[in-house]
């Protein structure tokens, strides 16, 4: 299989080159989780893949609790499914206190302090009170608690990881914090295989075509325990031979028509990009070198691969976007970059 075709599969898997969705929920739901420590990129993710979608719309999502935000998976923010939360953090909340154990031990933070910490959360925050992080740091500097340096940071990744808090509604433009169970109904608990098996499904059916290399990448976790998620449902996939890996997805593209030249202005940290491992598929191979900064870069797509990267500049009543292109594009492609960047303007206003 040529990268192009990889590439062009995972936009439709994605739902990127076919956006059906009209709920910004039913978007994280069928995604699993989406990478979002950059909150407006993060919205414009779920915007692609939503027919008619405005930026009002997915924050008031946020608002009402349908789509959170906190940390899972990888130690990064994440947007996910409330039904989702709950089974996602069993599984991977290990892992990533693994990964920042060093960081627990530079700041001198152990069990106890976590422990402490969170009981401080759960009594301000009862009611349904939604704090931010001001707010909280006031309430945890007064129960002898530090907050300088990341400690603050890390104290309330770990309540999330922890079950204890999830995302509020924003207060203005500050974020805050409240408490999970509040904020969302109990849900049946997984096995770790269960859960496994669940992450996959979602992983291969959102990302496919994709390897074993790819999940584990994305999920953080261990080869072993991605491998034993796609084992138990290999035989709900189909596997496709290219460059010596093999990639597997769900076979449902036989209706899959591409069209040229279309256009599409990624976020940074995208789903196309972040969730793979191997990631020479999505750029044109002449690009290659310009695109090593593909995860980071809001990037430029046209036929399925990256051809530059472009910036925004919010004004009064406007949004501008300047375009870094890697290479020349014929008429076409450059009247279908202007389509996708009226699309985010519209998105916006």
């Amino acid at each position: 299989m040529k990268d192009d075709h990889l590439a062009c599969l995972r936009m439709f898997n994605q739902h990127i080159s076919n956006p059906q969705f009209k709920d910004p929920a039913d978007v994280v739901k069928y995604m699993v989780a989406m990478q979002a420590q950059d909150y407006a990129g993060a919205k414009w993710a779920i915007g692609l893949r939503m027919q008619n979608a405005h930026d009002t719309v997915i924050e008031q999502a946020i608002t009402e609790g349908k789509i959170l935000r906190t940390h899972l998976l990888r130690p990064t923010w994440h947007f996910v499914s409330p039904v989702d939360i709950r089974w996602i953090l069993a599984l991977t909340a290990p892992r990533i206190n693994s990964i920042n154990a060093g960081m627990y031990k530079k700041f001198e933070i152990d069990n106890a302090i976590f422990n402490k910490s969170n009981d401080v959360l759960v009594k301000v925050m009862e009611g349904n009170q939604q704090l931010t992080r001001a707010e909280i740091t006031e309430s945890l500097n007064q129960a002898s608690i530090a907050t300088d340096d990341l400690r603050l940071t890390i104290l309330l990744m770990h309540a999330e990881l922890d079950a204890v808090i999830c995302s509020g509604a924003r207060n203005g433009k500050q974020f805050t914090y409240t408490l999970l169970d509040e904020r969302v109904s109990q849900t049946p608990q997984l096995t770790h295989e269960e859960a496994l098996i669940k992450l996959a499904t979602g992983y291969f059916k959102s990302r496919g075509p994709a390897a074993v290399h790819d999940f584990a990448n994305w999920s953080g976790l261990t080869i072993a325990d991605a491998a034993i998620g796609l084992e138990n449902i290999k035989e709900q996939l189909i596997g496709i031979k290219s460059d010596g890996k093999t990639y597997w997805m769900a076979n449902n593209n036989d209706a899959i028509i591409a069209t040229k030249h279309e256009a599409y202005l990624l976020p940074a940290f995208d789903e196309f990009a972040i969730a793979y491992k191997y990631r020479d598929a999505l750029v044109n191979p002449k690009y290659l070198a310009q695109a090593r900064h593909v995860i980071f870069d809001p990037a430029i797509v046209i036929d399925n691969q990256v051809v530059g990267n472009w910036k925004r500049a919010i004004k009064s009543n406007r949004v501008d976007v300047s375009l870094n292109l890697y290479g020349n594009l014929n008429k076409a492609q450059t009247k279908a970059v202007e389509i996708a960047a009226n699309r985010f303007k519209k998105f916006l206003l």
